[in-house]
């Protein structure tokens, strides 16, 4: 049964309807089981025929307590539940928690595991965007870009394992550096890998993001712009499809990330508005460009010497003290806030994950869509519920 749920009414938000129509509201639930709403996420909606008058996201069903789990385990017995956040970035989510807790204890990272890191962390950006691309590409009703973007997903899926032994979730990033060296051959795996990415972003868009249909689905649709970017504490593609330009990756460099070359893609905004599903869409495509320069210019210029130290062990204590460090992941901004009582676990260990964020939109601005069009909003700002609930 659905809940008692107040959803607030702006009557501004939906057109005007003629007085001699009779209408009906009705209240339903979109989810938990839809695959439209990328997880167990469920929102209960209400309408007026095809019109949305409000929604509510119904998040927790994915609830783990993962925070306070890592309080209770040694420093590296906690490690491995972050990639469980989003996991579809699992890396980035590791480099998150290692970079705090190396900040707090003063912990040096090698150059050649800081550069590990960085190509291993950007491969994971790319197939998490093409996923996202894809994706949104089959909530629209397009099911053969989402097979084209997996083939390549999968390639990068295969050499994530290579180094890592894992397909979905790493545990490859620890404290002080990586778990092991590049295989051999593998550097040039990875290049070549990012050559047929590179090569097949123009199939991409004439499959899907030029498409005409698509173009009318999303172009002017779902509108989240810079005012309400701002609002939410939106990041990621979301605010950089909104026009504003901002990425950690360039503004608060970390893991050597100022020794590469490559731009924050904002724009151009060539078809819709800045701020819709299509430019959302679009930004992911931007990016996975930057991030095969930045893998390039890695693998050509990996430094010599040893990938970690192991200083970090079961029984290592963290220094007294904290810290707090914020990361570029491909959702947006995460960042972790990190407190040590000297003792063999985290005193205190706080995420902010950027789908908690980005999903709160949804209750205000779904206010007048389509009810089509509120499948093309949740699809477009791509969130992970594993991140959302922790």
């Amino acid at each position: 049964m659905t809940p008692d749920i107040k959803i607030d009414h702006d009557e501004r938000a939906a057109p005007a309807i003629p007085r001699d129509v009779q209408t009906e509201e009705m209240i339903f639930n979109l989810g938990p089981q839809h695959p439209a709403t990328h997880g167990v996420l469920r929102v209960v909606v209400r309408t007026d025929g095809e019109i949305v008058l409000g929604c509510q996201p119904l998040i927790g069903n994915l609830h783990r307590c993962a925070e306070k789990i890592i309080e209770s385990l040694s420093y590296v017995q906690g490690l491995p539940y972050v990639d469980r956040m989003d996991y579809l970035g699992s890396l980035n989510n590791e480099l998150g928690i290692a970079l705090v807790v190396e900040k707090a204890a003063g912990i040096e990272v090698p150059k050649r595991g800081q550069y590990l890191r960085v190509i291993t962390c950007e491969i994971n950006r790319v197939i998490s965007h093409l996923f996202s691309a894809g994706q949104f590409g089959l909530d629209m009703g397009a099911f053969t870009p989402f097979l084209y973007m997996f083939r390549e997903r999968e390639e990068g899926i295969l050499l994530l394992n290579e180094i890592t032994g894992g397909r979905l979730l790493y545990h490859y990033i620890r404290y002080g550096g990586v778990t092991r060296d590049a295989p051999e051959g593998w550097l040039g795996r990875v290049v070549k890998w990012c050559d047929v990415v590179d090569g097949h972003l123009d199939e991409y868009n004439n499959l899907l993001t030029y498409n005409r249909i698509f173009l009318n689905r999303t172009c002017g649709v779902a509108l989240l712009q810079k005012d309400v970017c701002l609002k939410y504490a939106a990041t990621g593609p979301i605010l950089r499809g909104a026009g504003i330009k901002r990425d950690l990756r360039k503004d608060m460099p970390y893991s050597s990330y100022e020794d590469f070359d490559f731009e924050i893609p904002v724009g151009p905004f060539e078809h819709g508005v800045a701020g819709d599903s299509w430019n959302r869409h679009r930004q992911r495509l931007y990016e996975i460009e930057e991030s095969l320069k930045i893998i390039r210019q890695a693998c050509a210029n990996l430094p010599d010497g040893d990938v970690g130290n192991r200083k970090v062990t079961r029984a290592w204590k963290a220094p007294p003290g904290e810290a707090y460090v914020a990361t570029e992941a491909p959702r947006g901004e995460l960042s972790f806030y990190f407190i040590s009582d000297g003792g063999r676990k985290p005193y205190r260990m706080k995420a902010r994950g950027p789908s908690f964020n980005n999903i709160a939109v949804l209750e205000t601005e779904a206010r007048g869509l389509m009810l089509a069009d509120l499948i093309a909003l949740i699809g477009s700002v791509d969130i992970t519920l594993g991140e959302v609930d922790r």
